[in-house]
Formats: structure tokens, sequence, C-alpha cells
């Protein structure tokens, strides 16, 4: 089978399932990553912990980008880096460009047209204003997923959406093909406790996910898998159900969900089951190779 090229944007350091997103993708053997774009607050902190993520796997040569730190309307968009402190040790940089993840995007699909899936886990504003600098972008691209959204529960409220809801808003009202939208109402279901989690974690990449994620379980006992469903679906698209419709966002990043005509795939459900098992059989069969 082919490799699909992926971009990924993302906000890695808060939560932790970015980070298992980013492992899954480098081991992916079927995913070819473009590049990693980050976005949210402090960027550069984010980009060290794709930069430090991609060395341990053997993959320097992914290109990581910085995108922009506040929201669409300026506005200061998500605090702090908590999981940068665990990879503070370990060499890497921290003087990237800012605001360069648009025109890096823009001329990575626009040179491989119809070739590039776009993959969003982070706050949208990266991606509102790409499809400001190009309204037409999403159908160049092969595919578009987000996980973002709540549309049947959780008050319809979300991080990714909340965080910079002007961004979800505009979003909504581009033209966009099938793009596939994964909301809390799937990703919650995909949760490990604690122990069970850092049983898992049998890999040099996973391992320092592991220690990231030290900083993250002061909080919680528990990991909820939002962004890696989203990259497995890529290429396992029947662990999820879809509904097809409409997606409407308000400006404070309400999602609501029209099913019917539209252009909008909404995951309704998942096989939580399937997904970790092909999760974790994808990044240790890669870790044995």
């Amino acid at each position: 089978m082919q490799r699909i090229p992926i971009i990924l944007d993302t906000d890695p350091g808060n939560d932790i399932d970015d980070a298992i997103a980013i492992a899954y993708l480098l081991a992916q053997p079927l995913c070819e990553l473009v590049g990693i774009t980050t976005v949210s607050g402090d960027v550069q902190q984010r980009a060290a912990i794709a930069e430090v993520l991609c060395n341990v796997a053997g993959r320097s040569e992914v290109p990581i980008i910085c995108g922009k730190s506040l929201s669409v309307l300026e506005q200061p968009s998500q605090p702090g880096c908590k999981h940068y402190e665990a990879i503070s040790h370990i060499p890497h940089r921290l003087d990237r460009p800012s605001e360069e993840a648009v025109p890096f995007i823009l001329d990575a699909v626009n040179s491989r047209p119809g070739e590039i899936v776009l993959l969003s886990i982070g706050p949208l504003t990266n991606i509102a204003q790409l499809l400001e600098a190009d309204p037409l972008l999403p159908g160049k691209l092969k595919g578009f997923y987000s996980m973002a959204g709540a549309f049947w529960s959780y008050g319809n409220k979300e991080w990714n959406c909340i965080s910079d809801g002007e961004a979800a808003r505009s979003i909504c009202g581009k033209l966009r093909p099938d793009h596939h939208w994964y909301g809390l109402d799937v990703t919650t279901k995909c949760k490990m406790k604690r122990e069970e989690y850092m049983a898992c974690l049998t890999t040099p990449t996973l391992e320092l996910v592991g220690k990231m994620s030290q900083t993250f379980f002061k909080e919680t006992d528990q990991v909820t898998f939002h962004d890696p469903l989203a990259a497995a679906c890529i290429f396992e698209p029947d662990l999820c159900r879809y509904l097809r419709g409409k997606v409407n966002m308000d400006a404070e990043g309400v999602s609501t969900f029209e099913e019917g005509v539209g252009h909008d795939l909404v995951a309704s459900e998942v096989d939580s089951k399937r997904f970790f098992e092909h999760l974790f059989s994808v990044i240790h069969e890669s870790a044995s190779v």
C-alpha cells in the first residue's frame, strides 16, 4: 500500500495525547510525515517537544514549523506548555521563525495537489488562517481530518474549538470537501487508566512520552486518546462510523451538527478495542524492526 503524505498541525505540551499521536505517526509505516506545525501559546516549546520525539524515533528529517501563538483575534489562546520541562534537558531548538505554518502548508499542498492529508489536532488558528489565505485549499487535499468539536455531548464545547472560537467559526464557513471530525462524542470512549497506559509505553519514543506524562498525571489518573484516534482513522477509517451533514460553530466555538446534505463527516461511533489494538501494534511493531 502506498504511503499517505500527512501534515500534522498540533499543540503538544498540555494534554499528553498530542505526543502519543506524534509517536504513532512516526511509527506508522504507511505515513509520510511531510511536516509538523505547532499552534497556540508557546509554539517554540511545542515545536521542541515534537523535535525531540522525532529525534528519539530516528526521524530528524521531519520539518517542524512554528505557527501562530495568539488566536486569530490576537488574543492569548492557551497558557503554558507543561510537558516541556520533561524534555528541556534534551538538545533542541528554540529559535524557529514564528508564524511560518501557513506558508509551509500552502507550499507543500500546492506542490503536491491531491496528495496530502491535513490533520489538525490543536486549536484551529493555523487552519483558519490557511483557509483565509487560500479558500480553495481544501479541494487540493487528499483528506482533511480534525480532532475538534462535541456534537451530542459535553454541552457542545471542546477545547480546540472554544480556545479559538472565531477560528472554528471561520473554518465552518468555508467549503471543505469531506472534512472528517472526531469530537468528544467518540474520543472520550477511548480511555486508559494510568497503570494500563504506562505498561504500554515500552518503545524509546513512548518511554519519552511516559516521562512527559508524569506532569499530566498530577491532575488525573487516566489518559483519553482524543488525537491518536483522529490520526489512526486516516489509516483505518472503519474504526469509526460517520454521519454526513453540516458542522456549524458560533464565535465561542460551540459546535452543532445538522445531519443531511453537507461536506462534513462526523464520527458518531467508535470501536475503542480495535483502536487500541491498532495503535499499539503499529508503534510496537515499528520499534521491533
